[in-house]
């Protein structure tokens, strides 16, 4: 079993940065691809950032593409999600996510799940 905790959400006004963090325990993630949701009010959680366990496979969502960046510390079984310029329609609950099984950008490819953290980002 693989636990993960969020943390770095918050309250920031557009064209701001947010960095969140992803601790996971129970296991280590170094050999799990690893990734962020987010799940705004009323819509459905969707895909926004996937690592591979080699670093070599990245994928981001055409909303977040050069304003985030996902990266990861195995040796500390750490994930980080950089969020530049941030813009009101980022405002989510945002969800870490890992996977034995390799990265994917379904909701499915995934096997744990963080609680989430908030992120508002104001106008």
């Amino acid at each position: 079993q693989v636990q993960l905790v969020e943390s770095g959400g918050g309250l920031v006004h557009a064209g701001g940065s947010l960095r969140l963090s992803c601790t996971a325990s129970g296991r280590t993630i170094s050999s799990y691809a690893m990734a962020w949701f987010r799940q705004a009010p009323g819509k459905e959680r969707e895909f926004v950032a996937a690592k591979n366990w080699s670093t070599k496979t990245i994928y981001y969502a055409d909303s977040v593409k050069g304003r985030s960046t996902i990266s990861r510390d195995n040796a500390e079984n750490m994930v980080y999600l950089q969020m530049n310029s941030l813009e009101p329609d980022d405002t989510a609950i945002y969800y870490c996510a890992a996977s034995p099984r390799g990265v994917s950008m379904t909701l499915s490819g995934y096997d744990y799940w963080g609680q989430g953290t908030q992120v508002t980002v104001s106008s």
